[in-house]
């Protein structure tokens, strides 16, 4: 991006989660315990992750979703870390009586984690402000694949208006589900794949999708790269950058937020999965989630090498 251009404005829509992060030798076994090395608390979720990382990378960018009420100690925490990175807040929704969601993650010397969450069913039912309030001067729709429930109509939108919605997959999606056929970009990760496709192969279970939905798809392998389709239908695959990972929180979201924006800043579909990739390797080196995403300069260091 030309250091001239404004930078673009991106919405990203999910469910703030407050996350509290222990790091052990290994989980411990059922009904056993185990003390921790290191106690962090950050701000998580798919798509606030990913915000973040697209505000570290240079972007504009505005979070809608439901929080908890307005009391309670967590959206708070949030709220605050959310504007030390600059994000806009204020299409977030304060739901009176509900609680935003908490997280107990573990995290082992290989950097793998193991966690546990609570959101609040009501949640869902949230109604996000009006379409043109939120995509105004909006140049790309970021969304968790979870909450199909209250933004699909606002994604159908958006593509109306000639703007990329693309949705990060953490987990599978039912064959039905309105973001399937809505979105411009899929970014699944392989298991939410194959279980998506219902086939045991990263490379056919895309093919699968693709006769089910115009969208750009693509699987997220961790150390072993991207494997996506091209507009000829056929498989590539983009190698991820090696790097010692000490904490892998966080990193398939750092990829999809920085894969967005260098869409928004009219790069190519190959060049934004490079970007992605480095920055997702870049974040796995480090330990606090999401909250460890890294700078614009580092990742394009990072490229040059």
């Amino acid at each position: 991006m030309a250091s001239t251009e404004i930078a673009p404005r991106i919405l990203c829509i999910g469910i703030p989660v407050r996350d509290l992060t222990f790091r052990v030798e290994s989980v411990p076994v059922r009904g056993s315990k185990a003390n921790a090395s290191h106690l962090s608390e950050v701000c998580g979720g798919n798509a606030l992750n990913a915000a973040i990382a697209i505000a570290r990378l240079g972007g504009r960018v505005a979070f809608a979703g439901p929080m908890g009420d307005a009391r309670e100690t967590s959206s708070g925490f949030i709220l605050d870390r959310m504007a030390q990175d600059g994000i806009d807040t204020r299409h977030i929704v304060r739901m009176p009586g509900l609680t935003t969601p908490v997280s107990a993650i573990m995290i082992e010397p290989s950097g793998e984690r193991t966690l546990t969450i609570y959101r609040d069913p009501a949640l869902w039912t949230v109604k996000l402000p009006d379409a043109d309030e939120l995509l105004a001067d909006c140049r790309a729709v970021l969304v968790e694949s979870r909450c199909a429930a209250f933004c699909s109509d606002l994604c159908a939108e958006a593509r109306r208006r000639g703007i990329a919605v693309i949705v990060g997959v953490d987990r599978a999606m039912a064959l039905t589900d309105g973001l399937l056929t809505v979105a411009s970009h899929l970014l699944f990760a392989s298991e939410q794949v194959q279980e998506t496709a219902g086939v045991a192969d990263d490379g056919e279970a895309l093919r699968t999708l693709a006769r089910l939905t115009p969208a750009f798809l693509a699987a997220t392998r961790g150390p072993r790269g991207t494997i996506w389709l091209n507009e000829a239908g056929e498989l590539e695959e983009t190698p991820a950058f090696p790097v010692e990972a000490v904490d892998t929180l966080g990193a398939g979201d750092a990829f999809h937020g920085a894969f967005t924006l260098r869409l928004a800043e009219r790069g190519g579909v190959l060049e934004a999965l490079r970007f992605a990739a480095a920055a997702a390797a870049l974040k796995c080196t480090r330990f606090g989630g999401g909250q460890a995403a890294p700078q614009r300069i580092e990742v394009e260091e990072l490229l040059r090498e």
